[in-house]
């Protein structure tokens, strides 16, 4: 049940307006309304459906505002399951849409003879009786048109994912694939890139098969042909993408509607791997997709085990987060080993100190790519944007506390130094949300911020040009996906609050790879780790229906 003080006046408008419609008693259309409003509340608290009992789905027929399974040919605003969810229409489609073309590609998955011979090629033979999650992610890539490899960060999703591309061009002797590497933001494509690069260098391969191999990851709004400010794109179901190999990483972040989207719009030949972390907070839209997708199709998940990238002891306290071992967790915030530790109320001297080198780098004229550099290997993290310790608020204190230091000059609002973040996507200055650039002079001494692109340079933009931005000192959790960075700082709120979700504090601490900080007290902690999200949706259930 979703708290009155959560409904807003769009949530009333939505359902009078659809209650008026029907011709049922005054007391039943109070009820009615009261329904809708939940309804229409569900969707911003991340779900996809509403849970009915009997009286509210008797009720609902009655009104002519739904559709079930047996009436599903009528077109009306609202649809019931079997399973007694109620749907926005739009909603159902979008659920429908997605398990349909899924399970028409999982119609042609293909049977490859001495499969077992190439991946030796690709992948070293165990010595021991160790599973090679690794190769039989390949395994599962090669053999189905539709794959989910899931895993935390440093389990090598993205070296599997290279050595997969590179095993399918040689068995397409033909043609070269049509490959897209795509992501949901700039940035988690800007580190997917990367990452692929670095793999296609260290990696043993046919230097013809290297050829052939993309490097250039775009985000799926730019892969689908965003047509805003439309909620359209020019590849859809009746205008099919060009590939024959789609690859999409973070696709914890894809919400039920872009997912339905980006279905719809691949060939029914073509091959689909989602890369992700299905422990990772859910979309800041509607729908758990990946983590329903990874529940409902077993066969065509894999889960990566072993951990490359990370610590031993980050690797430990994840594992405790996720488990929902608060105990544990939190005593592991209280070793002496630095490589997780708790900060004192004297936390802002140390938020000062990170920076040091960055601002260093800036007094002596530094190039771009070392400024960048410097500056990603620390990240404050926060739970909210309002509030203390919020984005908002340490933002304002660190920047008063690098004045103090002379490091900044608060005189103007574009600063030497200020790092922002694109709020608001640009597609003519190829800015997008969660693009991160630093404000700084260029060669005639005019104040321009730069950002970095793809092919390793840098562009500078007059202040004035760009999209809405922020200052980007410190981000919230959620922005902070698809990142990583050396070392992070993660803040939490004084008092507990409904975002404060194990979830969220997993997704905070596996940004880092090698040192984490936390400000906040054990109760907090204690709270946090104890509490999962969970949201209401269809998509499992629709999926063994559909068998």
């Amino acid at each position: 049940m979703i708290e009155l003080s959560q409904f807003s006046r769009l949530d009333s408008a939505f359902a009078q307006f659809f209650s008026a419609s029907t011709a049922i008693s005054k007391i039943e259309k109070d009820t009615l309304e009261n329904l809708l409003i939940q309804l229409s509340a569900t969707y911003y608290q991340g779900n996809t459906c509403l849970k009915l009992n009997v009286q509210q789905q008797k009720l609902l027929l009655n009104s002519n505002l739904t559709t079930t399974s047996k009436t599903n040919s009528i077109l009306r605003p609202l649809h019931i399951d079997e399973h007694n969810h109620l749907y926005l229409r739009r909603y159902w489609d979008y659920e429908q849409r997605l398990i349909t073309k899924l399970r028409t590609m999982q119609q042609n998955d293909s049977v490859i003879s001495n499969l077992d011979d190439l991946l030796d090629t690709f992948f070293e033979k165990k010595t021991n009786f160790e599973m090679d999650w690794q190769r039989e992610a390949a395994k599962c890539a090669v053999s189905q048109n539709f794959t989910i490899i899931t895993g935390g960060p440093g389990t090598g999703k993205t070296t599997t994912v290279v050595k997969i591309l590179a095993l399918l061009q040689q068995i397409n002797t033909e043609k070269p694939l049509h490959i897209a590497l795509a992501a949901p933001t700039g940035k988690a494509a800007m580190r997917l890139q990367e990452s692929i690069t670095n793999s296609k260098t260290t990696l043993k391969y046919e230097q013809s098969i290297k050829d052939v191999l993309p490097e250039t990851v775009t985000t799926i709004h730019r892969l689908l042909g965003a047509k805003p400010p439309s909620p359209y794109f020019r590849y859809n179901e009746k205008n099919l993408l060009p590939y024959d190999l789609i690859v999409i990483d973070e696709a914890s972040m894809i919400d039920l509607a872009m997912m339905s989207k980006l279905v719809a719009a691949i060939k029914p030949s073509a091959r689909l791997i989602l890369l992700g972390d299905k422990e990772q907070l859910s979309s800041v839209e509607s729908g758990t997709v990946l983590a329903d997708l990874t529940e409902a199709l077993p066969k065509n998940t894999i889960e990566l085990q072993k951990t490359y990238r990370f610590k031993d002891e980050i690797k430990a306290f994840a594992q405790a987060i996720n488990q929902k071992n608060a105990s544990q967790a939190w005593k592991l915030t209280r070793n002496k080993d630095a490589v997780i530790e708790h900060l004192g109320d004297d936390f802002l001297v140390y938020l000062v100190e990170k920076h040091t080198e960055y601002f260093e780098l800036i007094k002596t004229r530094a190039n771009f790519s070392d400024i960048y550099a410097a500056f990603n290997k620390f990240q404050i993290l926060c739970a909210h944007r309002e509030g203390t310790n919020s984005v908002s608020d340490l933002n304002y204190r660190l920047e008063k506390a690098l004045q103090s230091k002379k490091y900044i000059n608060l005189s103007t609002t574009w600063y030497i130094g200020r790092p922002v973040m694109i709020t608001q996507n640009n597609a003519t200055l190829q800015l997008y949300n969660g693009d991160i650039g630093i404000c700084l002079p260029d060669e005639h001494g005019e104040i321009k911020v730069f950002f970095p692109r793809q092919d390793g340079n840098s562009q500078g933009y007059s202040p004035a040009r760009l999209p809405n931005c922020e200052t980007v000192f410190a981000m919230t959790i959620h922005k902070s996906q698809g990142s990583e960075f050396e070392e992070i700082c993660v803040c939490l709120p004084e008092y507990q609050q409904t975002i404060l979700t194990k979830e969220l504090l997993y997704t905070a601490i596996t940004r880092a790879k090698e040192r984490i900080k936390l400000v906040t007290t054990e109760a907090i902690f204690i709270a946090t780790v104890q509490i999962s999200i969970t949201r209401v949706t269809g998509l499992v259930e629709q999926f063994k229906i559909a068998l």
